[in-house]
C-alpha cells in the first residue's frame, strides 16, 4: 500500500474559537462543500456530524474535539473541531499541540471575546500558524473593521485582510477577493456554486484602495516585492501568494476572511485559503524529542523512510468499538499487525485495527504514514501524551501539558450494585480526559472526582449514567483550595528515635524551608555535604517531603509554592532505615510548616461579563458581593458593556442563574483560571475553623 497524497497536499487543521462563534457550523458546511456530507447538518436541529454525543446536541455546544478526514482540491485535510467553552479548553490544547496550522473562527458582530483570548494564547504556545474568518457578517451589528481592530488590539495579532463584504448585516450577499480583484456572489440556495463577477461600480474604489494596502502589507515581508511596490511595478498573484504563504507559516501574517457559514456562504474561500496559506506537514519544524537512553535532544524529520514516532493525544472509549487512541506521526508510519514499542511506559504492544476517523464513523486502514492523523483500537497501554515509537531507534516526544482542575465534588453510588459500574465508569472517563482527575479522601472515605469547571463536571456525569448506566449521587462543589507559607525558617531540626526490641528505628534530618513565588510548586534540593547521612536514604527523605506535602497543616489541603532543602542530619550503622529517615521527613516538614506561618490560598477566576448597559449597577453590585475586584469595562457593540473582573472560584457557584435573571437572559459571562491568591483572616475564619 502507497501513500494515496503527498505529504505537501496534506493539511492537519484544528477549527477554533468561542463559544458560539460558529466553529461547528463552519466545520459542517466544510464537510458539505467537500462531499462528505450530502445534508448540511444544523447546531439547532441537533443534525451536525462533529457534535454526535447526546450531551452536545442538547446544549448545542461542543465538548469532546472531534476529529474528521475529507478532501479539497486533491488535498487532503485533517480536521478536528474543537471546543469553546472554557470547562474544556484542555480539548483545545491537546489537538493544538498535533495540529499544523488554525482556522480561528470569530463572531462578526462580537469580535474577539474571552475564550478567542485564551485560543489565541494557547495556539501561540504551540506556534501554529492561523487564518481567521469572520463569521455572521449577515447579523445586525455585524462589522469586519471592528473585528479586524479587535484582533490586532487584543489579541497583538498581524491580521490582513483578504476580503471586503458587499452588503452589509441582514443585505450581505458575497464578498469581493482583494487579491484577485474580483466579486464572488452564493447564489443558490446551499452556497455550492460560487458565482465571480466584475466588482461593483460603487465599490471600485474601496476595492482599489483596499487591494494596494494588502499589496504593500505582503510585499513588506520581501525585499525584493517591496523594492518591485515603490517601484509600481506589477507583482504577479503567484508572488503574492507565495510571500504571504511563508510570513504565515512563520507566523507573521493572520489573513483574514468573511462570510456567514449559517448562510451558506464564504466557506469554499476559506477552504481555498486553508490549501493556500496553511502549512503542510513538510513546512514545519523538524520534531524535537529526546533519546531515552542518553537524554539528548534529537530532531527526526517528517518522512515514511525515518523511523517510527508518533504522539497519542487522545483516548476515547468507545461503547461499541472500545478503547480507542488517536495519534499523529511525525515520522515513518504505522502498519496493522506491528509491534509498536511505548516508550513512555517501556512495554511492547501490538497494533490493531487502524483506522480514519469521520467523528462518530470509521473507516479501516492498513497503513497510516507520516505527517498523518489516525486512531488505532485495541491497545491498552497507551495513554495521553506517549510515545509510540520503534524498539530499536527510540525517541520520546513532549508531552501534553494539561491545567490542574480547579473544582472537586463528592460521589457516590445509589447503591451497592452501582460501586463495581461507578468505579469502572471514573476509570474510563479520567483516560480519556487528563483534566478529569478521581481520588479517594482519606479522612473522609468519599470518592472525590475534580474538574474544570460545574459544566465539565455536570457533562461527566450526565455520561455516567447514559453511556455506563451507573446512577450516582453528587455532593456539593468543593473549591481545590492550596495551603503554602509566608516566611522562612532557616532550621528545623527533627530526630525520629524509637527503640523497641531488637532493632531500634533512627533518623535524623535538618531541613531549611522557604516560600516561592506562586506556581512555584513544591521544591525539594539535597545538600548534604562530608556524608552526614548516606546517600541511601535521601530517597525516602524527598518521599517523606512530598507525600507530606499533599495535606496541609491548616485544613488538609495540598502545600505549594515551598522550597524545602535537605542540609545537615545524622545516621546510626544500625538503627537507620529508610522508614526511620521518611517519618523525620515528615515530622521534620509538618513542624517546618506550622513555625512558617502556614495560609491558605484560593483560586481566583478571570471573569468577563457581557451585558447590556441598563444592567450594569445591579451585575457590579452582585460581582461585588462575591469579592470580586474589577479590574475594567470595556464597551462592547449594541449597546453593551463587558465587566472584567476577578472572582474566588468559591463564590461563582451558581452565579449563571443570578445573572440571568438580573440580566432577563441577556447576559453572558466567561471565567478561566487566573491565579491562586491568599484568603483573608476573615474568610478563613468563617468557612475554615
Amino acid at each position: 500500500m502507497t501513500r494515496e497524497y503527498p505529504l505537501e497536499k496534506i493539511r492537519n487543521i484544528g477549527v477554533i474559537a468561542h463559544i458560539d462563534a460558529g466553529k461547528t457550523t463552519t466545520t459542517e458546511r466544510i464537510l458539505f462543500y467537500t462531499g462528505k456530507t450530502h445534508r448540511i447538518g444544523s447546531v439547532d436541529d441537533g443534525t451536525t456530524v462533529t457534535d454526535w454525543m447526546e450531551q452536545e446536541r442538547e446544549r448545542g455546544i461542543t465538548i469532546v474535539s472531534a476529529a474528521i478526514t475529507t478532501n479539497w482540491k486533491d488535498y487532503q485535510i485533517n480536521l478536528i473541531d474543537t471546543p469553546g467553552h472554557i470547562d474544556f479548553t484542555a480539548e483545545v490544547q491537546r489537538s493544538l499541540s498535533v495540529l499544523d496550522g488554525g482556522v480561528v473562527v470569530f463572531d462578526g458582530v462580537q469580535g474577539v471575546e474571552p475564550q478567542s483570548e485564551t485560543v489565541w494564547r494557547q495556539a501561540n504556545k504551540y506556534r501554529v500558524p492561523r487564518i481567521c474568518f469572520i463569521n455572521k457578517m449577515d447579523r445586525v451589528g455585524a462589522s469586519l473593521d471592528y473585528s479586524i481592530k479587535t484582533i490586532s488590539e487584543k489579541l497583538g495579532a498581524n491580521p490582513i485582510q483578504m476580503q471586503i463584504p458587499i452588503g452589509e448585516e441582514t443585505e450581505f450577499s458575497g464578498v469581493i477577493d482583494l487579491l484577485e480583484m474580483k466579486a464572488i456572489y452564493w447564489r443558490d440556495e446551499f452556497g455550492s456554486d460560487p458565482v465571480k463577477e466584475e466588482i461593483p461600480p460603487n465599490m471600485l474604489d474601496l476595492a482599489t484602495e483596499k487591494h494596494n494596502q494588502l499589496v504593500e502589507s505582503i510585499a513588506e515581508f520581501d525585499d525584493a516585492l517591496i523594492v518591485k511596490f515603490l517601484d509600481n511595478q506589477e507583482i504577479s498573484l503567484a508572488e503574492l501568494k507565495t510571500t504571504l504563504r511563508h510570513a504565515v507559516i512563520h507566523n507573521l501574517a493572520d489573513p483574514v476572511f468573511c462570510g456567514s457559514s449559517l448562510r451558506n456562504k464564504g466557506v469554499q474561500l476559506l477552504l481555498d485559503a486553508v490549501i493556500d496559506y496553511l502549512p503542510s506537514p513538510m513546512d514545519i519544524p523538524l520534531v524535537k524529542g529526546i533519546d531515552p537512553k542518553t537524554d539528548k535532544e534529537i530532531t527526526r524529520a517528517t518522512s515514511e523512510d525515518e523511523s517510527l514516532a508518533a504522539l497519542v493525544f487522545k483516548i476515547v472509549s468507545d461503547p461499541y468499538v472500545g478503547r480507542m487512541a488517536y495519534f499523529r506521526i511525525y515520522s515513518g508510519k504505522i502498519s496493522q499487525g506491528m509491534m509498536a514499542y511505548n516508550v513512555s511506559t517501556g512495554k511492547k504492544e501490538r497494533v490493531g485495527r487502524l483506522i480514519r476517523v469521520y467523528a462518530d464513523h470509521r473507516e479501516d486502514v492498513e497503513e497510516i504514514y507520516a505527517g498523518d492523523i489516525g486512531a488505532v483500537l485495541g491497545m491498552k497501554t497507551v495513554s495521553t501524551g506517549d510515545t509510540i515509537c520503534a524498539a530499536h531507534d527510540q525517541i520520546l516526544l513532549e508531552r501534553i501539558s494539561f491545567p490542574d482542575p480547579v473544582i472537586s465534588v463528592a460521589i457516590e453510588p445509589k447503591t451497592s450494585e452501582d460501586q463495581e459500574k461507578l468505579d469502572k465508569a471514573l476509570q474510563r472517563l479520567a483516560e480519556e480526559d487528563p483534566t478529569f482527575q478521581v481520588k479517594v479522601d482519606e479522612n473522609t472515605g468519599q470518592t472525590l472526582i475534580s474538574g474544570m469547571g460545574e459544566l465539565h463536571l455536570e457533562i461527566l456525569v450526565d455520561r455516567m449514567l447514559r453511556e455506563f448506566n451507573v446512577q450516582a449521587n453528587i455532593g456539593k462543589p468543593r473549591v481545590s483550595y492550596r495551603e503554602t507559607i509566608s516566611k522562612t525558617i532557616p532550621k528545623v531540626d527533627y530526630k525520629y528515635v524509637k527503640q523497641t526490641g531488637g532493632h531500634g528505628q533512627y533518623g535524623h534530618v535538618v531541613f531549611s524551608i522557604e516560600p516561592l513565588k506562586r506556581g512555584g510548586g513544591v521544591q525539594f534540593e539535597n545538600k548534604i555535604m562530608r556524608g552526614a547521612v548516606p546517600s541511601q536514604y535521601f530517597r525516602s527523605v524527598e518521599m517523606g517531603v512530598r507525600e507530606t506535602a499533599d495535606a496541609g497543616v491548616v485544613a488538609g489541603y495540598p502545600v505549594t509554592d515551598i522550597k524545602v532543602t535537605f542540609y545537615d542530619g545524622s545516621f546510626h550503622e544500625v538503627d537507620s532505615s529508610e522508614m526511620a529517615f521518611k517519618m523525620a521527613s515528615i515530622f521534620a516538614f509538618r513542624e517546618g510548616v506550622e513555625k512558617a506561618h502556614p495560609i491558605l490560598l484560593e483560586p481566583i477566576m478571570h471573569v468577563e461579563v457581557v451585558l447590556p448597559d441598563e444592567y450594569l449597577g445591579d451585575v457590579l453590585a452582585q460581582l461585588n458581593s462575591r469579592r470580586g475586584e474589577i479590574s475594567g469595562m470595556e464597551p462592547n457593540p449594541g449597546n453593551a458593556k463587558a465587566i472584567i473582573a476577578d472572582v474566588p472560584l468559591g463564590e461563582m457557584f451558581g452565579y449563571a442563574t443570578e445573572l440571568r435573571s438580573a440580566t432577563q437572559g441577556r447576559g453572558v459571562f466567561t471565567m478561566e483560571f487566573s491565579h491562586y491568591a491568599p484568603v483573608s483572616d476573615e474568610i478563613r475564619k468563617k468557612y475554615f475553623q
